[in-house]
């Protein structure tokens, strides 16, 4: 295997200010599937720190109540705890559109005045796009006197409600209203990884870079910057401590780090005209795919990118590709719900008029038969090639908002047949193979070890196909006799009338999923 052949180089990054190293080998990555198992692991590392060591985190939205394990601690008890211990605590949360527009301004402030009251320094950053946000979802955590216990977090997984579910998906107990179909307390399916060895150090940098950024924190919001002078908030950065010494080599991953800015002014110092290497990195990943592309996406809603998996479908005439999807979007109502359908309609339109026998795309629910909301951005290609992040597969997450997910290529080669699935010589890779069984398992309610018949791409589609369509058919068939096993059900998109589409369109495209990309690459659709 050639890492060149999956990952970017530093010209293919297309950032000239890109400082961080293209990709690093020797790290462990473990899948954090759900958030219970991503938050107990979160609390056990951040109570193990002491004084002078360093906690840093990023995120969209954080609840100070929320809380990780079923007895707590909170967000905020966790972070402000370690703060009073001295521990070196720095957040940048998304200083987020008002409550109003159901976001979370108030929300992460008050994350922000608990964690700075206890000693810590958490910023409220709207540097970003105008109406974009900082989606990125981050922890970074180093101990300067032992580096090989530095550990980092990344992935889809927010500090906040509705995240702490588990696989029987019966919900977060302190959930966050979204569409009624959900039900009140919404299943919720996530991914989060967990990095040690030297990659912790480039995620640390990733940090640093937004931290030192020396613009003002909220450019675009005078009554913010009123509303922070009023209460006397924390407007500039204090330094850092000095980057503590790169971890040793923990494991047989190679990681490379991959982002969204957006082409913006001012821009940001570490990337100028913004960076797109998320998008150009699926891009080329997908180029390579011979076999099988596994997909787990909140959105997946956008035909700019369904051009590129269509594009790898005609290329590649053995090649299928796998969707796990929400049933709904999280919003509904009359003005709301259509522009959200609309993007994810004309995305699988794109795919499967490539190849319709090849599209399998699936939505999933639990027992219960209520539909469990995906909010995981998961990718698997070939068995080898394995991402995940906070970027979803829409042009938003490609070009408008801050994104950050990890792309891995574990050196570790899977023996199980078939060994090369891509038939390219690089060879099914143990991360990889394993996320995607996992996952699949999980749907499919299976066992661990207990995916013979899932290794092999072919069987693999002919398995959760048979499993989609018998759960399909025992609801139709009004739910007689004993539930087939598994999750999955056949994603149908509802067709929109066309009086629908004349609005919907162009909203969805404005405002749900805007291009932040420079003027000059949009005409040649150019990430």
């Amino acid at each position: 295997m050639r890492v060149e052949d999956w990952f970017l180089t530093d010209a293919e990054r297309g950032n000239p200010a890109y400082r961080l190293p293209s990709w690093c080998a020797g790290n462990r990555v473990v899948p954090l599937v759900h958030g219970t198992a991503y938050f107990e692991r979160l609390v056990a590392e951040v109570r193990a720190l002491k004084a002078g060591d360093h906690l840093f985190f990023t995120d969209w939205r954080g609840d100070a109540d929320e809380r990780l394990c079923p007895d707590g601690p909170t967000v905020g008890e966790l972070f402000s705890d370690a703060a009073r211990r001295g521990v070196i605590v720095k957040g940048l949360m998304w200083r987020s559109h008002n409550d109003d527009l159901s976001y979370s301004e108030e929300e992460n402030r008050r994350l922000g005045d608990e964690v700075n009251a206890a000693g810590g320094e958490v910023l409220l950053d709207e540097r970003v796009r105008r109406a974009g946000s900082h989606h990125q979802k981050l922890v970074v955590i180093r101990h300067p006197d032992d580096p090989q216990r530095d550990v980092a977090f990344a992935g889809g997984i927010d500090l906040c409600h509705s995240r702490r579910d588990d696989a029987q998906h019966l919900g977060d107990p302190q959930p966050l209203p979204i569409a009624e179909t959900y039900g009140p307390r919404p299943p919720w399916h996530d991914v989060q990884l967990e990095v040690r060895g030297p990659a912790v150090a480039m995620l640390d940098g990733l940090f640093r870079e937004r931290w030192e950024d020396p613009h003002a924190l909220a450019p675009h919001n005078p009554a913010a910057r009123l509303r922070d002078a009023l209460s006397d908030a924390d407007l500039v950065a204090d330094p850092l401590p000095a980057q503590p010494p790169e971890p040793e080599r923990a494991g047989a991953a190679l990681v490379q780090v991959l982002r969204t800015y957006p082409a913006r002014r001012p821009g940001y110092p570490f990337a100028p005209r913004g960076e797109r290497s998320v998008a150009r990195g699926y891009a080329k990943a997908l180029r390579r795919a011979e076999r099988l592309v596994y997909l787990e996406d909140q959105y997946m809603w956008s035909p700019h990118i369904a051009r590129l998996l269509a594009d790898a479908l005609r290329r590649s005439p053995q090649l299928h590709i796998v969707v796990v999807v929400p049933r709904h979007p999280d919003v509904d109502g009359r003005f709301a719900l259509p522009p959200n359908q609309v993007g994810r309609l004309q995305a699988i339109e794109v795919c499967r008029k490539a190849a319709p026998d090849r599209v399998h795309v699936f939505d999933i629910e639990n027992h219960e038969g209520t539909p469990v909301y995906v909010h995981a951005k998961v990718a698997v290609m070939d068995d080898t090639w394995a991402c995940a992040g906070s970027a979803n597969l829409n042009r938003r997450s490609w070009s408008h908002d801050s994104e950050l997910s990890v792309a891995v290529l574990d050196e570790t080669r899977d023996d199980r047949e078939p060994t090369d699935p891509g038939g390219r010589g690089d060879e099914a890779r143990a991360f990889a193979r394993e996320l995607r069984l996992e996952l699949m398992r999980e749907h499919l309610d299976r066992a661990p070890g207990d995916d013979d018949d899932l290794v092999d791409p072919d069987s693999a589609v002919r398995a959760v196909d048979a499993a989609a369509d018998a759960l399909d058919a025992w609801h139709q068939g009004g739910r007689v006799g004993p539930r087939p096993p598994g999750r999955l059900r056949r994603h149908e998109p509802e067709r929109l009338p066309l009086r629908t589409k004349l609005w919907a369109v162009p909203v969805y495209r404005l405002v749900y999923d805007p291009d932040g990309r420079p003027w000059r690459s949009r005409p040649r659709n150019r990430w």
